[in-house]
């Protein structure tokens, strides 16, 4: 259950550093993007949670 609750989460995070970046991505298969836009998308992914780490170290 706690594995579902975090693959969802995942999920959800990806979709939103998509957006943020401009790619569009769809639910399932994504095999279809270009390596330049799944590297953005994963680099936005990696830039939040560094802030997020940031953040929660300063408090």
């Amino acid at each position: 259950m706690l594995n579902d609750k975090a693959k969802a989460a995942m999920e959800q995070f990806k979709m939103e550093a998509a957006s943020e970046v401009g790619v569009q991505l769809n639910q399932g298969y994504n095999g279809d993007l270009t390596s330049r836009q799944a590297g953005s998308i994963g680099g936005q992914m990696v830039k939040k949670m560094i802030e997020r780490a940031e953040q929660s170290m300063a408090q």
